[in-house]
């Protein structure tokens, strides 16, 4: 039999948390579709692994079984495919936004002219999950936005400090001023991430910053053209300074905020790996790069022949 090892990372995680909402947020999924996943898994298996009860979800005795096992296998899993890619020579760094990394092409140039033998993935992935890869070990390193839901289980290194302001629909009664203050957009519709996204959603949101006011939610996005279609649609979303230099629409403007605090950048990697050279030195060279980022507000209105930059996955291959 074959069994996806997505679904016994799921499973590990709901058998941890003990109860799927947990668990979803741990794994950056909807509780619907962990749901679906572990009845799959159990489908897939011919047996129940949990009872499922209003209190949480408990192991039933296959659960405990396979619960015992799972976590072995999937650690061995995962040295199987670092040590694949380490022999192939490659890395994977996860990204976010094209803001927080724009530096990173010249550390990987760097990079790589000492160690011409290795090559550089660096991967995009949506803000359905915060940690760029990380939590579903599709990346070995990533530069992240803090804070980031199960930060604990990560080795997080804060590299810079990048101010917050607001993207406007460029009709907005707000566009036309140098800045705007928090409170004035306490009843504005926000563009917000999916629930499963806890506390990056929480933050992007100024959840902590609005004296208790409810957040009004006008549309749910998870990639940057949703983002700003939605703004140019009537929403306004938070965002840091580099997002009106990388993400530009003529039908969409950016005003710094005052009132609302800083947007962090991290270098993460999962605890519990041994120190991997190459690894290391790659992520040695994107730190002193990143530390050394000056980000300072764009003009203030972009051109109407600005155009969206909006990578996908892309791969360095050297400089």
């Amino acid at each position: 039999m074959d069994v996806d090892t997505r679904l016994l990372r799921y499973f590990v995680a709901v058998a941890e948390e003990g109860s799927l909402t947990g668990a979803a947020d741990r794994l950056f999924v909807s509780q619907p579709a962990l749901t679906k996943q572990i009845r799959r898994l159990e489908d897939d298996l011919g047996v129940r692994l949990f009872n499922r009860s209003r209190s949480g979800m408990a192991l039933t005795e296959a659960g405990r079984e396979l619960a015992s096992r799972v976590p072995a296998l999937l650690d061995d899993w995962d040295r199987a495919v670092r040590a694949t890619g380490l022999a192939a020579r490659v890395l994977r760094l996860g990204f976010l936004d094209a803001g927080a990394v724009a530096a990173v092409p010249e550390a990987i140039a760097a990079f790589r002219r000492s160690r011409p033998e290795w090559r550089v993935e660096l991967r995009q992935f949506d803000w359905s999950d915060p940690s760029a890869g990380l939590a579903r070990g599709e990346a070995d390193a990533a530069v992240v936005r803090l804070p980031l839901p199960g930060q604990e289980r990560l080795l997080v290194r804060e590299l810079f400090v990048e101010e917050r302001g607001v993207l406007l629909p460029v009709g907005h009664p707000l566009a036309d001023r140098e800045s705007v203050d928090f409170r004035e957009l306490w009843d504005e519709p926000f563009v917000s991430a999916g629930a499963e996204t806890g506390a990056w959603k929480e933050h992007w949101l100024a959840v902590q910053e609005r004296d208790g006011r409810p957040v009004r939610i006008g549309a749910v996005a998870s990639r940057p053209d949703e983002w700003l279609g939605a703004v140019a649609g009537g929403c306004v979303a938070l965002a840091p300074v580099s997002a009106a230099r990388f993400y530009a629409r003529p039908d969409v403007t950016f005003r710094p905020v005052r009132g609302v605090s800083p947007s962090r950048v991290g270098l993460a990697r999962p605890r519990g790996r041994g120190s991997e050279a190459a690894l290391d030195e790659l992520l040695e060279a994107v730190a002193r790069r990143l530390s050394a980022t000056e980000l300072t507000p764009a003009a203030p209105r972009p051109s109407a022949s600005a155009r969206p930059r909006l990578p996908g996955r892309t791969e360095a291959h050297g400089a």
